[in-house]
């Protein structure tokens, strides 16, 4: 499918653009002013994957070009088939990089960049489904740990078998939300419990909500709609921990928020992961809202929106996980649950970017 005038036109913008930042980024006025200096390499650095690729494309259609003049034009056979092989590697590599392109041009979500807030919660199943949560925490553990990105425990309400009713995590690290936000919905777990005699399967389920963390300019919070509690944490929090005053409780009036943060030794730090914790909240119900105004966006998009969507069966005696919105069954469960999701991960972002190029053809 080739190229449009109008992307073509788009692609000509950003070669200018590029152009132009580069010419203000060796500016000496730009190099000491640090905010912008940070702003424009940002744009620089989102837009050069796009101007490689253009460079790229014209350079192909260049060498097709000639290689079909080379064909008309020579009689030495020898070169006639260097010619053909060129073509048809240009040809090949021009189709490849047109796709790039569509999919490099498409609107990007503002939150892509951003670190992320993960809240996982038990839901039908009992203490089955807060095994199922414990092991879900360890799965994104794991996987966090692969990508060399940071986890820190805001709060997490652990049973006495292993299990977790509900636990809340920051992932630090370099595109933590355009990854993992497909996790968002619930998970199901089809299994033999340990505590099971008659060997029967249950299934069980626990929720996941991956919400981007805001900044202070992203979401106002209003001192007057906040109550702060502190007091001293409870559990097996070693030493310190259940000494001093140091857990903290946020309780946002408006939305009926409550936030509890324990796992610092500092009031202070948990104070600042309870905020964090709470804008992130807010923020994420600022997106949700934007979600439902845009029903036909959310409809093009991979399940980053339902929070009530059922999106992926881990079935223990099959040793299979199916995710129930693109239709992809791995037989791969015992990975998967150590951490190795990257598969699932790629498939949900390729059909996210098919859908959202089939509504772009469609305008």
């Amino acid at each position: 499918m080739e190229i449009s005038m109008e992307i073509f036109g788009r692609l000509e913008d950003l070669v200018h653009r590029y152009e132009d930042i580069t010419l203000e980024l060796s500016n000496p006025d730009v190099v000491n002013d640090q905010k912008r200096f940070r702003d424009l390499m940002k744009e620089q650095n989102d837009i050069t994957p796009i101007v490689n690729a253009y460079n790229e494309y014209k350079s192909c259609k260049q060498n097709i070009e000639d290689s079909l003049t080379m064909l008309d034009e020579e009689n030495d056979e020898e070169l006639k088939e260097l010619a053909k092989e060129e073509l048809n590697d240009s040809k090949k590599r021009a189709e490849e990089l047109e796709n790039e392109l569509k999919i490099l041009l498409l609107p990007k979500d503002p939150n892509d960049d951003k670190d992320i807030i993960v809240e996982i919660r038990a839901g039908a199943g009992g203490d089955e489904a807060a095994l199922f949560a414990a092991e879900l925490f360890r799965m994104y553990t794991h996987y966090a740990e692969s990508r060399r990105w940071k986890v820190e425990v805001v709060n997490s309400d652990e049973t006495g078998i292993g299990g977790m009713k509900e636990i809340e995590f920051m992932v630090k690290g370099q595109g933590a939300y355009s990854v993992l936000k497909y996790e968002s919905g619930v998970h199901r777990v089809q299994r033999v419990p340990e505590t099971e005699s008659g060997g029967r399967i249950h299934t069980s389920t626990a929720t996941v909500a991956v919400m981007p963390e805001a900044e202070e300019v992203d979401v106002q919070i209003d001192e007057k709609d906040i109550r702060i509690d502190v007091m001293r944490a409870s559990g097996n929090g070693g030493q310190c921990v259940n000494t001093t005053d140091s857990a903290v409780r946020l309780t946002h009036y408006p939305t009926g928020i409550v936030i509890y943060s324990q796992t610092e030794k500092s009031q202070i730090q948990n104070k600042e992961k309870a905020f964090a914790l709470l804008r992130a909240k807010l923020y994420d119900m600022e997106c949700q809202k934007a979600h439902d105004a845009e029903a036909d966006a959310r409809r093009s998009q991979i399940g980053t929106g339902d929070r009530s969507e059922k999106i992926r069966t881990y079935n223990f005696p099959q040793g299979r996980v199916t995710d129930h919105r693109i239709g992809l069954t791995l037989y791969k469960l015992d990975k998967i649950m150590d951490g190795d999701i990257q598969e699932i991960i790629d498939a949900c972002i390729a059909a996210d970017q098919a859908a959202k190029l089939a509504k772009m053809g469609e305008n």
